[in-house]
């Protein structure tokens, strides 16, 4: 890191003098040898990868005995069978299976498509095709999976196939060559059982059926830290190489108009952070993610008075009250990047009188070529604020979250009155 100051204070030095052409020479010298240092260091595919290697298994996955699988639809059979819930749900039954084959030791049969939500998609993939049958618009409305992660990413952690593979077919019929040792469906049995029984350790594949709820209910001690086996960033971190590269790019651009000096101290920063040395230099930004959009409706009760599950959201997911929480942990004249589902243009401009403001609008050019659908944008959207320095939710998940509301995430029956002035207390 002493090269790093060296360097920092040579270039400050040559920015207060009158450029002379020995100064622009020195320049030229210490950017090319910046840029050889910054080679030096781990991509940012690299550092997914270096991520990957803090939880995966020791033992080669050719370690990995049998196959699990839970179905060809995400939370299907069950309730959600045709219909279709946001990507975050989606990902939530996805990590519990993944979690399931881990404690098995069994390699995960991946559906290959994830449906898309209609009301989380504003892109141009979503059909009203009349006379399609519900599998049709099922198949319509969904993407590929490997579009949307990076199998080979994963697969450093949980071994995993697609459905739709020559692998998958390869374990179906091997299944039925082995007879009663070759594929048993299971349904209500405890991952314990599932691991510890002879009858059932020694299957060649296993076919889960999952809750009808939801697969994520199969995890029901999520609020048992312990238990969980994969976090919540897990499958965020594991976004298709071509996002990953995208939400790169964004990154790259969004600090261009910092100018060159701001930059380079910037990629220093963005690189000293993936070797886990954390410096406060200039030019990083922060961001938030504001959940609006289906996270504010309201009902009327018996009444006839509008009710939400979340009574200070609306309120707190506004400039005005942002600009007051904001505060807080982010200083004046920062660049924020701002994710969210708030459709109303301009709706965050208000914000500018302190901040920059990035969106992902702003790099079009890059992302367009790029995303079909939102769960794609989405996901490059949280690539480019988990590089944030200050990182600021909407709702707090963990006790070390910052987040714009202090309204609970989780809440599914409690109906209450919506408050939009800050003294106000909900009813």
């Amino acid at each position: 890191m002493r090269f790093f100051s060296a360097t920092a204070m040579a270039i400050q030095r040559i920015s207060r003098n009158k450029p002379r052409p020995t100064s622009l020479l020195f320049i030229v010298l210490i950017s090319a040898t910046i840029l050889i240092v910054l080679f030096s260091f781990p991509s940012s595919d690299s550092a997914s990868r270096s991520y990957v290697k803090t939880i995966r298994p020791t033992e080669d996955a050719r370690e990995w005995k049998g196959y699990l699988y839970w179905g060809d639809r995400i939370d299907c059979p069950g309730k959600h069978c045709d219909s279709c819930e946001g990507l975050g749900h989606q990902e939530s039954s996805l990590r519990c299976a993944l979690e399931e084959a881990m404690v098995l030791r069994r390699v995960f049969v991946m559906p290959s498509r994830m449906c898309i939500s209609a009301i989380h998609n504003k892109k141009g993939i979503l059909h009203q095709t009349t006379n399609a049958s519900l599998e049709d618009r099922w198949t319509e409305n969904s993407c590929a999976m490997d579009s949307l992660y990076d199998m080979d990413l994963i697969s450093k952690t949980v071994p995993v196939i697609l459905d739709n593979s020559k692998t998958w077919h390869y374990v179906l019929t091997r299944s039925m060559k082995l007879g009663e040792r070759g594929v048993r469906h299971v349904e209500g049995v405890t991952r314990a059982e599932l691991r510890d029984n002879k009858a059932y350790s020694m299957l060649f594949l296993i076919n889960h059926t999952a809750s009808p709820l939801s697969w994520f209910a199969e995890c029901k001690d999520r609020s048992n830290r312990s238990a969980i086996m994969l976090p919540y960033s897990f499958l965020p971190m594991m976004a298709a190489k071509r996002l990953r590269e995208a939400a790169e790019q964004a990154c790259h651009n969004e600090i261009s108009s910092l100018g060159f000096l701001k930059s380079v101290f910037f990629l220093i920063n963005m690189f000293c952070r993936q070797r886990a040395i954390v410096k406060t230099i200039l030019g990083d930004y922060d961001a938030i993610h504001v959940r609006r959009g289906d996270k504010i409706k309201t009902r009327k009760d018996r009444f006839g008075v509008a009710r939400t599950l979340h009574p200070h959201l609306d309120r707190d997911t506004r400039p005005e009250a942002m600009l007051i929480r904001l505060a807080r942990w982010i200083p004046p004249g920062r660049m924020i990047f701002i994710a969210s589902n708030e459709r109303t243009p301009g709706f965050f401009s208000p914000l500018s009188i302190r901040y920059r403001l990035a969106y992902s609008s702003n790099f079009s050019s890059i992302l367009d070529p790029v995303i079909e659908n939102n769960y794609q944008l989405f996901m490059i959207e949280r690539l480019v604020m988990h590089g944030a320095r200050t990182f600021i939710k909407t709702f707090k998940e963990d006790d070390t979250d910052l987040s714009l509301t202090d309204d609970p995430k989780k809440n599914m029956k409690h109906w209450q009155l919506p408050v939009y002035t800050i003294d106000e207390t909900p009813s």
